[in-house]
């Protein structure tokens, strides 16, 4: 007979997967959508087979959630249990208070201070964190910082074309940066959920090679879990990133999707997980600011970026007493 267990991972790490896609999808369609060069349904159908299509290809950013982290000693049933069931937990609050944040951060930091739970400080690998930590900041920077330049040169080479010829144009190119921008965000958010399994089975069985042959089983249930989660949508985090941060023209639209794309991708093949939530809500901050400051609504922007800092703390505090829990009452293996 399986393991419970096992078999009570996988399926949070299923439910982790389509809570990541559900929150972010806003990511890969909001500029398309705000913008109006493509529909909600079709936004939805393109960014669902580009984010499959993401998360089944490559595992560098798999490898790094599954045994990059902690040490091994520190890898156990009750680490991931506790770290699926806080960001589950703070991914679905915020996603009905229509706040968009990223699954990925939750998810290290509750695997982090659950580890540390178990096996005390040692139990993290703080150079690998410390990488994580980086980006934290990096990526919205460069998601703000591309947003705006790539902007300002489309604004220059563009300067005397008429506006409706630019809109024609930029609507049909946003076909493919959303899908470009799917395909990243499936790239590095959806190898989360690969990540968890693989580490799990590794757990259960003791190979650790099957992180050099990771089941093809594992890729195509990942896969399905995040993009599904991304055909369910998450109006209301689409409707903020969208339409409320600031007004997108479809070149705004291309220009925040290219731009966020290309730093996602780029962390991707480094085996880097970054958040897609902001390096595409600081891209479209980054397009809106060339129009004049005061066109971003830095209100909605400014508790964009809260829930950014306080993702840390909160899933952190969360996968801590879980995991606190899981071993003073409960009968889940620590090894």
């Amino acid at each position: 007979m399986p393991d419970p267990f096992l078999i009570l991972i996988i399926a949070l790490a299923i439910g982790f997967g389509v809570v990541n896609g559900f929150n972010d999808a806003a990511n890969s369609v909001a500029a398309s959508v705000g913008s109006r060069a493509l529909s909600p349904r079709n936004a939805i159908i393109l960014a669902t087979c580009f984010t499959m299509a993401g998360a089944a290809s490559g595992t560098a950013v798999a490898q790094t959630i599954g045994k990059g982290i902690l040490i091994p000693e520190a890898i156990s049933y009750v680490t991931v249990i506790a770290s699926l069931t806080a960001v589950i937990v703070w991914g679905s609050i915020a996603t009905y208070y229509c706040v968009p944040v990223s699954s990925t951060h939750g998810f290290v930091a509750g695997l982090a201070a659950a580890g540390i739970a178990v096996a005390g400080s040692g139990a993290v690998k703080w150079g690998v964190m410390q990488r994580i930590l980086i980006s934290v900041v990096a990526a919205p920077a460069l998601g703000f910082g591309g947003g705006f330049a790539l902007m300002v040169i489309l604004l220059w080479v563009f300067r005397r074309s008429l506006p409706a010829r630019m809109r024609v144009i930029f609507s049909r190119l946003q076909w493919l940066t959303t899908a470009f921008l799917a395909y990243s965000l499936g790239k590095n958010n959806g190898q989360m959920p690969i990540g968890v399994i693989t580490m799990t089975l590794v757990i259960y069985t003791g190979q650790t090679s099957l992180w050099d042959n990771i089941p093809w089983w594992v890729i195509v249930v990942s896969s399905l879990a995040i993009s599904s989660g991304t055909a369910i949508g998450g109006w209301r985090v689409i409707k903020t990133l969208g339409m409320k941060v600031t007004a997108l023209e479809p070149i705004h639209g291309f220009a925040a999707d290219a731009s966020a794309a290309v730093v996602i991708e780029g962390a991707s093949q480094l085996g880097i997980p970054v958040s897609t939530t902001h390096c595409a809500s600081a891209a479209i901050m980054g397009v809106g600011a060339t129009k004049r400051l005061s066109a971003v609504r830095w209100g909605i922007a400014r508790r964009i970026v809260s829930a950014w800092v306080i993702t840390f703390p909160v899933c952190g505090g969360l996968g801590y007493l879980i995991a606190w829990l899981l071993l003073r009452f409960s009968n889940v293996p620590i090894g």
